[in-house]
This record gives structure tokens, sequence and C-alpha cells, in this order.
């Protein structure tokens, strides 16, 4: 049954609307708090991988000694930097002890070593990211559909009505239209939070790449003398 004209309230809207419409706004509400969750969660996963990064840059560049740096790295809860840090430093012992390498191949199985590493924690810190990615395009047909249906309900309803008015077609609708409202509401954040990750993602990418270039130089000097 369609809300009255003088019940027009979101709340009352949703309770009225047909099972379909319900259902889709059901499975959108969940995708929205499904979003929230995986926003905040990654939110501060990269707050924190970016905020170790920077303070292993400051002792890495501090002048701390190289195996003194790698032990206290290693002591402690390593991510992100201090990860690509510690396979890289660990190849770059193992394959000095064996002797009999030439400088090239030892500083190529560092580098492999670190981009290993360096993939793995992006592929963390990327996790769920092409969840967000999905709920921000998929949210909205979603919301459509579910208007669509209602609008299509609400008209065939009319069929029983002798008389067509603003106030007999306009619940039937409104009722509708909440489903891609609460589509919208679903899709933008999702939108925008997986631009903005996407977006540190790569930054941290970029940082870790010339992390390892400049680690590979500072190593193939050590090697050399």
């Amino acid at each position: 049954m369609a809300p009255t004209s003088e019940d027009m309230s979101i709340l009352s809207l949703v309770m009225n609307a047909s099972l379909v419409v319900q259902l889709v706004m059901g499975l959108l509400l969940v995708l929205s708090l499904l979003s929230w969750w995986h926003i905040f969660s990654k939110h501060f996963t990269l707050s924190h991988a970016t905020k170790k990064s920077e303070d292993f840059e400051d002792r890495f560049w501090g002048g701390t000694d190289l195996n003194g740096l790698f032990d206290q790295t290693r002591r402690g809860h390593a991510i992100a930097m201090e990860k690509i840090f510690i396979a890289g430093f660990t190849e770059f012992q193992k394959l000095r002890q064996r002797g009999g390498m030439e400088l090239s191949n030892i500083m190529d199985g560092t580098r492999r070593a670190m981009r290993a590493s360096m993939q793995r924690e992006l592929d963390y810190l990327d996790k769920h990211t092409s969840f967000l990615a999905s709920v921000g395009s998929v949210s909205p047909y979603i919301g459509l559909f579910g208007t669509v249906w209602g609008i299509m309900h609400a008209f065939t309803g009319l069929a029983n009505v002798g008389q067509a008015t603003l106030a007999t077609v306009a619940p039937g609708i409104a009722e509708s239209l909440v489903a891609t409202a609460i589509g919208l509401f679903a899709a933008i954040p999702a939108t925008v939070a997986y631009n903005r990750f996407a977006h540190d993602v790569d930054a941290l990418a970029n940082r870790f790449d010339t992390f390892i270039e400049e680690f590979s130089n500072i190593l193939q000097r050590q090697a050399a003398h």
C-alpha cells in the first residue's frame, strides 16, 4: 500500500515500497556499510604505512650503520619500506657470503628480492580497493533498477484507480526514486575513496622505487670497496 500524500517521510517511503525495491535498497545499504568499513580500514592502513616509511627514511638517511639499522628494523614489526630494506639487505648478505659471484649478479639478485618484497607490500596496500571501485561503478545502476521497477509497479497500480491524480502517482514514484538516492549515497563515497587510495598507493610505489634504486647504489658502492 502506498503512503498517503501526508505521509511522505523517507522511512515511510522505504517501508511502503514494493518488495523488489526494498530488496534493492537493502542490498545497497549492505554495500554502503561494507564500503565504509573498507574506507576507514584502508585509510588507517595507508596512513600507517606512509608514516612508518617516513620514519624509516629518516633513520636510513640519518647516518645509522646499515647492520645496526637492519638488526633494529628486523626486531620490530616491519611494514612497507622496512620490509623492502630487510629483503634487500638479507639477499645482499647471502649472495656475498657465497663467494665467487660477480658484483653485477649480486646486485641483480638484491634488486629482484626488493622488487618482490615491494610487490607484496603494494598488493597488501591495494587490497579491497577493487571492491570500492565495483561499488562506485555498480551501485547507481542497482539503484536505477530499483527505481525503474518501482515506477513500473506504481503505474501498473494505476490501472485499478478510477481517476489518476498527482497525489495518487507521487508516493509510488517518490519511493522508487529513493532507490536511486541510496545508490548514489553508496557510490559517491566509494568512488572518491577509491581514487584517493589509488593515488596514495601510487605515491608509495614511486617512493619504494626511488628507495630501491638509492639503496642499490649504496650497496654497490659498499661491495666495490
